[in-house]
């Protein structure tokens, strides 16, 4: 059975998609950044732009019947390797005990020039 799960980006019905799907004891949740309400927040904050977007994956996996410790992946999208250190902190302040597979890969942009970092992860519940 699938369901899916909706957030606030307004970019989810232009594109098309869902913040978060799930299906059977599968949870996947979209590549995620710093937008709250349609608002980028922490603007120039790679630390900052990392924990706004990883709560936004709690909300998501808790919505779906999960929680981060179900995390067993995360991709992690940066606009510049060179703050790897901050977003890097802030990934493991939330799952170092969880030590999820993680990678991080430098891309030329995200859909918004202020976004710094997008996330995605993947969950399964037991």
């Amino acid at each position: 059975m699938r369901r899916n799960i909706g957030g606030t980006s307004p970019w989810e019905s232009v594109v098309g998609y869902s913040r978060a799907v799930r299906v059977g004891n599968v949870v996947h949740v979209a590549g995620t950044t710093a937008t709250v309400n349609g608002e980028v927040v922490a603007v120039r904050d790679a630390y900052g732009q990392t924990r706004a977007a990883l709560e936004i994956i709690r909300g998501a996996l808790e919505e779906a019947g999960a929680g981060l410790e179900h995390v067993v992946r995360t991709r992690l999208y940066v606009t510049d390797i060179g703050q790897w250190e901050d977003i890097g902190r802030a990934h493991g302040e939330v799952f170092g005990a969880i030590r999820p597979v993680t990678t991080m890969v430098q891309v030329a942009a995200l859909i918004d020039p202020r976004h710094l970092v997008e996330i995605e992860a993947e969950a399964l519940v037991e």
